[in-house]
């Protein structure tokens, strides 16, 4: 994945009963990243829905906006349940690879 092909990278997560409460992210600001941010779900949920891009990833130090990125995260319906995830089979909120805090 290109520098360009996404608006933020998730590196942490912290769910509670199965579903996401937030999560720990970098949000691209221009050409730079901002430093690492605490998203609610609902903010998160929000910036999906308006189309910016968010994948899992780590940010690697000393290398400033420099990421190793994983999957990219998408919103999946599940009738009147939407779900935050990796994988659009998935039933519950699930970040794969994204370490739970």
């Amino acid at each position: 994945m290109t520098k360009r092909a996404f608006d933020g990278v998730i590196d942490a997560a912290h769910y509670s009963d199965d579903q996401l409460v937030w999560v720990r992210a970098y949000e691209r600001r221009g050409a730079a990243f901002s430093d690492l941010t605490l998203l609610q779900r609902a903010g998160l949920v929000e910036r999906l829905q308006r189309g910016k891009r968010f994948v899992t990833g780590r940010r690697t130090p000393n290398l400033a906006g420099t990421f190793s990125v994983g999957r990219p995260i998408q919103l999946v319906s599940r009738g009147q349940a939407i779900v935050i995830a990796t994988n659009a089979e998935a039933t519950r909120d699930t970040l794969e690879d994204v370490p739970v805090i």
